[in-house]
């Protein structure tokens, strides 16, 4: 069995590192199926929605950082590594071209490092067009077609096993039970009462225990087609497909898609159409939440914008598990005298957290989930995605997903946007829903509840 070159020189923690790149259009991958297939080790890194995106692998740099500054410090590093790289890239297109991965901590107090990761091989597929970058940072590294095709059958001569469920299997609950998540809504019911606070989101974990090793390629690939209208995402042991779309950025275009609303669809009644639109647009509770979410991602995106568009009414999103009251939203960036925008990650900065995945006043539902929840949140709810060298990237938020924290133990996590008319019971139900995905992409069950 053949195994991937390793780097030729190891780069000192954070250094940025001087590249190479070359970039290969590749016309012989099918788009409905191409990427998938080459999702087939766990430590893939993924970003697929629809058959397009990127599939990478290894690794040639790694950016690690945590607290307030965790946003500009990536940044900053990544312009050294882009000013010291030599790129070749005739696509020239979202995407191609030298990329890193990240996935960055849901909070600035977390203890979690965030990452930019760069791989050494990279597979895309967008408008017809598919791609294959080799990065390296040996000097000596030949850089052709060939050696990029051998770089990454390297990678894919060693397959991952797909698991079958074992009787061992099961779902233990995480850092709160359910009684006591449910006191933590009622209590955040309450600050909203006293009016602290408009929205709250609350999160709670529950943790699968394997009896035999998870495949990570397997879950990713049962998740990208059960939820092809979603962004699959894998980065270092963060996995799980998003709905929810924090910025993408292409050039000078921006757009975003905003979640808030949220419907199970296994206790919809059979056959009756519209429900949906009848219970999520006619709930002043769900639009109420919506409302909210909407005014704060348009709120802190409106500086860096010359014209900004927006849905007068949300639409229902249909998920395979729940509908969703969605939203997007489309902006044309401000061009700074040089010609410069705003890259995607100097967004990112800009609109984390959201009141879809935090509340509103921020700071004050910044406080009170520290205290509520009693929960490392890590990477969830936390930007995840990928950027190039340009500025471009997509950059989801990292919902409806996982963390792979040994090979038989992944910690789900799902949340909640609480307001004043929300019901615990009915904030717990929902969670249930929202953890399904990673449950029956994982081959389990949902604990019976009474």
């Amino acid at each position: 069995m053949s195994n991937p070159s390793p780097a030729a020189v190891a780069t000192p923690l954070n250094q940025a590192p001087a590249l190479r790149s070359i970039t290969f259009e590749r016309g012989d991958l099918q788009l409905d199926t191409g990427l998938l297939d080459l999702v087939v080790r766990s430590d893939v890194h993924t970003w697929i929605r629809r058959g397009g995106g990127i599939v990478a692998f290894g690794e040639t740099a790694r950016f690690t950082t945590s607290g307030p500054g965790r946003f500009a410090e990536a940044q900053a590093w990544w312009r050294e590594v882009v000013a010291a790289a030599d790129v070749v890239d005739p696509l020239a297109q979202p995407g191609s071209g030298l990329v890193a991965f990240g996935s960055f901590a849901f909070s600035k107090t977390s203890r979690h490092l965030s990452r930019l990761i760069v791989p050494r091989i990279l597979v895309g597929s967008r408008e017809g067009k598919s791609w294959i970058t080799y990065i390296t940072d040996d000097d000596g590294a030949e850089l052709s077609a060939s050696a990029a095709e051998a770089e990454l059958a390297a990678y894919l001569d060693e397959v991952e096993p797909e698991r079958k469920p074992c009787s061992g299997d099961r779902i233990a609950p995480g850092i709160l039970t359910e009684e006591q998540w449910m006191t933590a809504v009622s209590r955040g019911v309450a600050h909203i009462r006293e009016g602290e606070l408009s929205k709250l989101v609350l999160a709670r974990d529950v943790v699968a225990e394997l009896g035999s090793p998870i495949s990570t390629s397997q879950v990713l690939r049962e998740l990208a087609v059960r939820y092809s209208d979603c962004w699959t995402y894998s980065v270092d042991g963060l996995i799980g497909s998003t709905p929810e779309m924090l910025i993408k950025v292409e050039d000078q275009t921006a757009r975003a898609r905003v979640l808030a609303g949220t419907l199970d669809r296994s206790t919809a009644p059979a056959g009756e159409s519209g429900y949906a639109n009848r219970v999520l647009a006619g709930s002043e509770k769900q639009q109420h939440e919506h409302e909210i979410a909407i005014d704060s991602l348009t709120r802190q995106l409106e500086p860096f914008t010359r014209t900004m568009t927006s849905h007068s009414e949300p639409f229902v999103l249909e998920l395979p598990n729940v509908w969703h009251l969605a939203s997007d939203v489309s902006a044309e960036l401000t061009v700074d005298s040089e010609g410069n925008v705003p890259s995607s990650l100097a967004l990112v900065e800009a609109l984390h957290p959201t009141a879809a995945v935090c509340g509103t006043p921020t700071t004050v539902a910044g406080e009170l989930i520290r205290e509520l929840e009693h929960l490392e949140r890590g990477p969830y709810a936390g930007p995840v995605g990928w950027m190039d060298a340009t500025g471009n990237g997509e950059w989801g938020i990292a919902l409806r997903g996982a963390v792979v924290e040994t090979p038989t133990r992944v910690r789900m996590y799902a949340g909640c946007g609480i307001v004043e008319a929300s019901q615990p019971v009915a904030e717990l139900a929902e969670t249930w829903s929202k953890f399904r995905p990673m449950i029956e992409a994982l081959g389990l069950r949902a604990p019976l509840r009474s």
